[in-house]
């Protein structure tokens, strides 16, 4: 076997390796090129820049998605940084998230609230529910043209939609009870 032959074997061994090497690779390289963005606009700002970014990641080998993963800062992380920057630092935060847990938006936005320099949120695309509540915790807020806050009022899922909690108690307020289906005075009852 000469050289050129043992080399065109080994290229499918090769080939598969760094095929499932350079995803990994290629993510780590992002989330480094991420990191250096938010050190430089800290700097730039001269702030403790904190992100609170829920999206959906994918890693994808030949063009093809392999792995699909939520990257969610932790709230405890974002509080531990809140607690770590000094008190004459100002905190610039990014939101971009779709909101969740009531509890640990509010606990961010006393923590925010808390901080005795500027704050500044920046939302880029959207902050919704428990985002929006960490965005008016801040001294400011900057967002892009097209970028959205949300309600801030809390959500009722049931299979036929979502609703306002508040809009449901107001519908138990405004009606006779014979005049209300079960489940909404069942959702009134549980969220009263």
């Amino acid at each position: 076997m000469t050289g050129i032959e043992a080399l065109f074997d080994n290229f499918w061994v090769i080939f598969l390796i760094f095929s499932l090497i350079w995803p990994r690779f290629r993510q780590q390289s992002l989330d480094r090129s991420r990191r250096n963005e938010l050190l430089a606009l800290g700097r730039k700002r001269g702030s403790n820049v904190i992100t609170i970014i829920h999206r959906q990641e994918t890693l994808s080998l030949f063009g093809l998605p392999i792995a699909r993963y939520i990257d969610i800062d932790d709230s405890e992380a974002v509080l531990r940084a809140i607690r770590l920057t000094p008190d004459d630092t100002p905190i610039d935060i990014i939101i971009h998230t779709p909101g969740g847990i009531a509890l640990a938006a509010t606990q961010i936005a006393y923590a925010l609230d808390a901080h005795p320099a500027k704050k500044t949120v920046m939302v880029p695309h959207y902050a919704m529910s428990g985002g929006t509540l960490i965005a008016l915790a801040a001294d400011e807020i900057l967002m892009d043209p097209h970028a959205v806050l949300g309600p801030v009022d809390p959500q009722i899922g049931t299979q036929k939609g979502t609703y306002s909690a508040s809009s449901i108690l107001k519908v138990v307020e405004l009606k006779k009870t014979d005049e209300i289906d079960d489940e909404t005075l069942y959702l009134a009852e549980e969220y009263n």
